[in-house]
C-alpha cells in the first residue's frame, strides 16, 4: 500500500537513521555494504570506491565548520553505505525542489488521507523532528541545498518491537538531481540517493542479520514509490490546480507560510503546463 511505503521511505530514505535504509541486494541497485565486514566477509570494493567518490563530491567548502565535521564523522566511518537505484520522474523542477526541502508537505497529504501515523514538526528553518508511531524518533538537518544537491544529516533512535533495547545512530543522506526536457515539453527529474548510516554500539554483523532481512528488502521499492508519488503531485498540479490549492490550505502539521508556498508552486506548475499547451497548439496551426 502506498501509505505504508511512504512511511517506510520517510523513515529510511530521508530521516530515519535506523530503519528502512538497509536494503537487500536481491531487490536491485548497488549491493549492501556493511563497513568492516559482512556475514559472508569482506567489503565490496566497488561499493567502497563509490562511497569515496560521494565523499569527495560533497560541497564541504560551502558548509560551516561544525556541519562539515558532522558530515565527515559519519560519512568516513559508516556502519552501512547504500546507493539506491536511480529514479527518473516527470515533475516540474520548482515543485521537486519544494517537496525535497519541505517533506512535511508530503506527510500532511498522507495525514489528510488517513494513512500515516508520522508526526513531523519543523523546529527551525532547515530542521525537523519526526516520530513514526512505531518506535522511531529522529531529528533532521538540511545542511546544504542547491538545484542539484541536497545534504541531510540525521540523528535518531529506534525502540520498537524489532529490538530488545533502544538503538541509536546517525545518518548522512545525499540527494542528487539533474533535469532534462521531456518529450512532452515538461521536465524529467533524475534523482539518486546515497545513504551513510552509523550505528552507536551495534555490531555491523548484527545490523546485517537483523535489520536487512526484516526491513531492508523494501527500501528500493519504497524509494521508487515515493518518486512516483512526487510525480503524481506534479501531474495533479497541472491538471487540477484548484483542487490541489484547496488541499494545500488544509495540510496538518504544515505552517501557514509553507502552505502558501506550496500553493504558489502549484500555480506555477499549472501556468507552465498551460503555456506548453498553448505553444503546442500554435505550432499545430502554423502552415
Amino acid at each position: 500500500m502506498a501509505g505504508d511505503s511512504f512511511q517506510a521511505t520517510f523513515r529510511g530514505l530521508l530521516v530515519a537513521v535506523l530503519v528502512g535504509c538497509l536494503p537487500s541486494a536481491s531487490i536491485g541497485g548497488e549491493p549492501l555494504a556493511v563497513i568492516g565486514g559482512t556475514p559472508g566477509g569482506g567489503l565490496f570494493s566497488a561499493n567502497a570506491r563509490q562511497r569515496q567518490e560521494v565523499i569527495e563530491s560533497l560541497p564541504l567548502q560551502r558548509l560551516t565548520p561544525e556541519a562539515s565535521r558532522r558530515v565527515l564523522e559519519i560519512a568516513e566511518s559508516p556502519t552501512l553505505f547504500r546507493r539506491l537505484p536511480v529514479q527518473a520522474i516527470d515533475c516540474d523542477q520548482d515543485m521537486f525542489l519544494f517537496l525535497s526541502r519541505n517533506p512535511e508537505v508530503l506527510v500532511g497529504i498522507w495525514q489528510l488521507m488517513g494513512i500515516t501515523k508520522v508526526q513531523m514538526q519543523r523546529v527551525g528553518p532547515y530542521q525537523f523532528q519526526a516520530q513514526d508511531g512505531s518506535g522511531t524518533e529522529c531529528e533532521v538537518d538540511l545542511v546544504y541545498g542547491d538545484a542539484n544537491v541536497h545534504l541531510f544529516v540525521s540523528t535518531g533512535s529506534y525502540s520498537g518491537r524489532l529490538v530488545a533495547s533502544p538503538v541509536r545512530g546517525q545518518g548522512v543522506f545525499v540527494l542528487r538531481s539533474s533535469y532534462a526536457q521531456s518529450a512532452s515539453g515538461g521536465t524529467t527529474v533524475t534523482g539518486v540517493l546515497d545513504c551513510f548510516i552509523q550505528f552507536d554500539n551495534l555490531g555491523a554483523d548484527l545490523v546485517a542479520r537483523t535489520f536487512s532481512s526484516l526491513i531492508g528488502r523494501s527500501a528500493d521499492h519504497n524509494f521508487a514509490e515515493t518518486a512516483r508519488f512526487i510525480s503524481q503531485i506534479g501531474q495533479m498540479s497541472e491538471k487540477n490546480p484548484e483542487a490541489m490549492i484547496d488541499l494545500a490550505q488544509r495540510l496538518p502539521q504544515v505552517e501557514p507560510p509553507t502552505r502558501r508556498k506550496f500553493a504558489d508552486a502549484i500555480t506555477t506548475v499549472a501556468r507552465r503546463a498551460d503555456a506548453r499547451v498553448r505553444t503546442a497548439s500554435r505550432r499545430e496551426l502554423s502552415p
